[in-house]
């Protein structure tokens, strides 16, 4: 999703939560794991094109998280495999 010149990869609402994510995806793992692609600019401009986003809405009160989800085309036959994490905080280092 367009926000200006900025962009939302997904942006989803339960209540009165809104999760916004960011998706990263790869053939492989090597060099870098996908979600270590994402540094501290671009969870600024996701920061950023959120409160927009949000202005923009006029949801009311509701409460934002960012979160993650890096999606490597490394199964079998080129199947993903998603692993997804919750209110992340970056730099991101995958375990």
């Amino acid at each position: 999703m367009r926000v200006g010149r900025l962009e939302l990869d997904v942006v989803a609402r339960r209540g009165a939560l809104v999760v916004v994510c960011e998706v990263r995806s790869r053939s492989r793992a090597r060099p870098v794991f996908p979600a270590e692609t994402i540094r501290g600019k671009k969870l600024a401009r996701v920061r950023r094109a959120t409160a927009i986003w949000l202005r923009q809405q006029k949801l009311g009160r509701v409460h934002a998280r960012i979160d993650a989800a890096a999606v490597l085309f490394d199964g079998p036959d080129g199947e993903p495999r998603i692993e997804y994490y919750e209110n992340v905080s970056f730099p991101f280092r995958h375990v």
